[in-house]
């Protein structure tokens, strides 16, 4: 199976086994779980944070995050595509009262700072109290500049407002922009968070561990979010299981996120080869550029309702759906490069889409 679906596919290294089947374990609810400790405070050292907590999921540690820094008639405010906004349910607004201001999400992946001033409410009883800022990086798979990052910070301090990163896949970003500027990913990622309150941080995706996020803040916060996740019954046990493949991502599986960025680049090439060469692709398949892991493309859905049973047929997993763009009909395919994808996993999805290709001719 080629499974390009999500980087949540992957399945623990035989290291990260390993480290699991070995870990030293107490109860997390008392604080006293060794390996979970340890994963909290390496992460918060090597990102520059005073704490961290080990939560269950991306989703959680945002909303830890949000609750933490916003009473019952606060508001956030992010974009309109961020997964804070979009796909965790509404878990803000539901859970914790708080209300997301939706701001439109540029080409690049950016905020206009001119647009989150706007958004900035007056201290007036008619509007809901601007508390917080949100971030997320990467986007889609684009990466925000350390630049832009920490001008956004700036820019919530000059207006006491908190600010938090959804960095699901940060080291994403850190990897890309370190290999760009020669420098370190670990101070790329520093960087990256530099001015922030909060870090959401999820150990499952391209780091590949099999469960967890960190949320990554001072002490004081972190102390909250501890108290909230409890809340929400997220306190755990022994979760020194999960919390040793977490600390194994993080010291082994950082640098190796270059090469899901290389594969995704090259798939790209491929599918841009094949609608050169072949005339069923032209005018029937566009290309975002590709950043880090992540390559989106829209297919005419005549095509993809060919293509996609075809891939699965051969093994070979996507996700995607249709959508209209200036009144042209597309299905917008989703390809993520993992751990799990090798390079010989990238040259066997070019060879059947070079074969799909000549039978459309034929």
């Amino acid at each position: 199976m080629i499974d390009f679906r999500s980087d949540t596919v992957t399945k623990p290294t035989a290291g990260m086994r390993a480290a699991m089947m070995t870990a030293e374990l107490g109860d997390d609810v008392f604080q006293d779980c060794p390996t979970t400790n340890a994963l909290q405070d390496w992460a918060a050292s090597q990102l520059g944070f005073e704490a961290a907590l080990f939560a269950s999921s991306g989703t959680q540690t945002n909303l830890l995050a949000m609750m933490s820094h916003c009473q019952r008639g606060d508001e956030v405010i992010l974009g309109q595509d961020w997964h804070t906004y979009r796909w965790e349910g509404g878990g803000a607004a539901v859970l914790g009262s708080i209300q997301p201001q939706p701001l439109a999400v540029q080409a690049d992946g950016s905020l206009l700072l001119e647009d989150i001033v706007a958004a900035i409410k007056p201290d007036d009883p008619h509007f809901a109290r601007s508390r917080l800022v949100v971030v997320e990086n990467t986007i889609a798979g684009k990466v925000l500049s350390p630049e832009y990052m920490a001008s956004v910070a700036s820019l919530a301090k000059q207006h006491q407002l908190a600010c938090h990163i959804d960095g699901a896949r940060v080291m994403n970003a850190a990897t890309k922009l370190a290999a760009e500027r020669e420098q370190d990913v670990w101070q790329m990622a520093r960087q990256l968070c530099q001015g922030y309150d909060t870090l959401s941080l999820c150990l499952s995706k391209g780091l590949g561990a099999p469960i967890g996020s960190l949320l990554l803040g001072s002490s004081e916060v972190i102390k909250r979010a501890r108290r909230l996740r409890k809340m929400l019954g997220g306190g755990m046990r022994q979760t020194g299981l999960l919390a040793a493949a977490g600390l194994y991502a993080l010291q082994h599986q950082v640098e190796r996120l270059d090469d899901d960025h290389r594969h995704c680049q090259q798939l790209a090439d491929g599918l841009t080869s094949l609608a050169e060469r072949y005339a069923c692709w032209q005018g029937k398949l566009r290309l975002q550029p590709v950043q880090t892991n992540i390559l989106f493309c829209d297919v005419a859905p005549a095509l993809a309702a060919e293509l996609l049973p075809y891939l699965k047929q051969q093994g070979v997993l996507l996700s995607g759906s249709n959508y209209s763009h200036s009144g042209t009909q597309w299905h917008r395919l989703r390809w993520v490069c993992h751990l799990d994808l090798s390079a010989a996993a990238i040259a066997r999805t070019l060879e059947l889409l070079e074969t799909f290709s000549k039978q459309q001719e034929s």
